[in-house]
């Protein structure tokens, strides 16, 4: 990321840092996922940096962006996004989102339909996150899990990354475990309050909107039904299933993924 521009702007209230690839280009905003930071998106950037100027931001809590204290629910998120979009000038750009990212990117595009042409989530939107105590345990080791991997060093958590996901490309896990050390404790707030229920989030999309789904049994989170109910309440929604892979659907099939997001934007 050499010749990549990075900044910070007041989003919502806090300080949100960003990368850039810059040119004049149409304008991508990438919203990444819990406990990952923008550069996480580093081998989708270096592909679309080429037709796209490639935004690349740091969540709340998340990278070098502030950790305030309070909501971390998708709306707040949605808000912090909008307010980065307006103070970049960046027009109606395209945003995408993986897992948090992607309901960041849902509302976003449900709230402020102004600010965004279209849409892309990466198994992400079409499910309902508990909140209730009997998700407790869950939330509990998550934090757990957090602050363990702020214990270890860089080499140590890329290391645990190459175990836990040898089919990743090499690139993937120096950003991926910088992530997990830059991460606040403010940032598990993600799962602790109600979000909106996501049928009806999914019935406000007014722009084009392309959910990429993957293997449930391999991870991924948005079921075939879910996936099919959000085509069905709202046309603008597209969907195309990416077999073989599980949550981190662009990491684990990056060609199958890239296929899918290109034909999307050339059809903008």
């Amino acid at each position: 990321m050499s010749d990549w521009m990075q900044g910070d702007v007041t989003t919502n209230g806090m300080r949100m840092h960003y990368y850039r690839t810059g040119g004049d280009k149409p304008p991508l905003v990438l919203c990444h996922g819990f406990s990952d930071n923008g550069l996480c998106w580093t081998r989708v950037a270096r592909e679309l940096e080429v037709d796209n100027d490639v935004i690349m931001i740091d969540a709340r809590g998340h990278g070098l962006s502030e950790a305030p204290e309070g909501d971390y629910g998708p709306q707040t998120m949605a808000a912090d996004v909008a307010d980065l979009i307006q103070a970049l000038e960046l027009g109606q750009p395209v945003v995408m989102g993986h897992s948090m990212g992607g309901a960041t990117t849902l509302n976003l595009a449900a709230n402020y339909p102004e600010l965004v042409s279209r849409a892309i989530l990466e198994d992400a939107g079409a499910y309902q996150i508990s909140t209730s105590t009997d998700d407790a345990p869950r939330r509990s080791n998550l934090a757990v899990w957090a602050n363990e991997m702020q214990t270890k060093s860089l080499e140590e958590i890329m290391a645990i990354g190459r175990e836990q996901s040898p089919t990743w490309d090499e690139i993937e896990f120096g950003p991926w475990a910088a992530a997990k050390l830059q991460m606040r404790p403010q940032a598990m707030g993600v799962r602790a309050r109600p979000r909106p229920p996501w049928r009806e989030v999914f019935a406000r999309i007014q722009c084009p909107l392309l959910l990429i789904t993957a293997d449930n049994e391999k991870g991924s989170i948005v079921t075939p039904e879910n996936a099919a109910e959000a085509a069905r309440i709202n046309s603008n929604v597209r969907v195309v299933h990416i077999p073989g892979a599980g949550h981190n659907i662009r990491r684990e099939q990056f060609e199958a993924f890239m296929d899918a997001v290109r034909g999307f934007l050339a059809e903008s």
